[in-house]
């Protein structure tokens, strides 16, 4: 099949009509607005992950696991570092892209100050053709009119050839040849601004063939670059990616050495506090412990000897004691 190119597919009928070259323009002005767009893009995300990245990198500064003894300390310790890695190289990412977006930045301006020269260039022919362009039209429209001028002026001395006297017809003929004259000046003036706009016109397409070829290896260059630039990003974000996986893959061995039977016998081994339980309180009611308190012996007093008798008168009555047989409170 065969390929399309610019100089082949922007032209125009009307001479003087830039509408082929407006459409190439503006087509590279949209592609430079566009890679504008891509190197802001790159600029906003390397901003989103300096910003994560420094986040993540006071993260993992905080505290985590510090109460922590043996092969899960040890797993924790590698989870903060690898942790501040991945932050590290969230950093260096953003880094690389706005390196990135920098070279872009200086191919847009490199593609900027290049065309500029060729448009200039155009612009000054395109208003030389243009200007050229309305003074041959003037010249034709003059020498049109002055053909006219001929024609009647040859039409009027004819007319008046048998009728007018000798020194009239000597002024309608000078009239005519003055006519003959200015019309052939016209000719030769507008014949002189066709083939001076036909030098202006070759030339132009000449240089119109030039610049849809520098605009079109432009165009390429920039296509180009741009597909280069997003790849090569899309690149980093997958390097990042897979930067990020082998350092949480570290994190994830650490972890499979992570033995819990030990992590129990270290903590009892360093803080065992004894082998032996107490024993069982046992309970005790409070009437069986007064019952079987034993009873207290009273000290024992030496006895006296029993007091003598009274003395008995006769008309005294008779006392007894306890121990007599016969004794009673009452008395008959």
């Amino acid at each position: 099949m065969r390929e399309l190119h610019f100089k082949d597919n922007f032209w125009n009928t009307d001479v003087t009509s830039t509408a082929g070259y407006d459409s190439i323009i503006q087509h590279l002005n949209d592609g430079k607005r566009t890679c504008k767009e891509i190197e802001d893009f790159m600029k906003a995300r390397a901003v989103i992950e300096e910003k994560y990245g420094k986040e993540l990198l006071a993260l993992s500064k905080k505290v985590c696991g510090s109460s922590e003894m043996n092969t899960l300390k040890r797993s924790l310790d590698v989870f903060k570092l690898q942790t501040e890695n991945v932050s590290l190289s969230h950093l260096h990412l953003a880094q690389t892209m706005r390196e990135e977006a920098k070279k872009l930045e200086d191919f847009r301006e490199k593609q900027k100050e290049t065309r500029k020269k060729v448009e200039q260039q155009m612009d000054v022919l395109h208003k030389q053709k243009a200007a050229q362009y309305k003074k041959t039209t003037e010249a034709k429209k003059t020498y049109e009119q002055k053909c006219r001028d001929k024609e009647e002026a040859e039409q009027n001395m004819n007319r008046n050839a048998t009728t007018s006297s000798s020194k009239q017809q000597e002024k309608l003929y000078a009239k005519t040849q003055q006519a003959k004259q200015t019309a052939e000046e016209a000719d030769r003036v507008y014949s002189q601004n066709v083939s001076l706009l036909g030098k202006m016109r070759e030339e132009w397409l000449n240089e119109h063939v030039k610049a849809c070829e520098f605009f079109e290896k432009q165009e390429m260059e920039r296509i180009n670059t741009l597909r280069n630039s997003v790849w090569t990003h899309l690149n980093h974000l997958s390097q990042q990616c897979v930067t990020s996986d082998e350092l949480y893959e570290d994190v994830r061995k650490s972890l499979e050495q992570c033995n819990i039977q030990e992590d129990i016998e270290h903590f009892i081994n360093l803080r065992r506090t004894g082998d032996k339980p107490p024993a069982p309180v046992p309970y005790e009611n409070f009437y069986n412990n007064h019952r079987s308190a034993p009873t207290r012996s009273l000290p024992t007093v030496g006895r006296r000897a029993a007091a003598p008798p009274p003395p008995t008168a006769g008309n005294d009555p008779l006392y007894s004691t306890a121990a007599e047989p016969g004794y009673s409170l009452i008395r008959y």
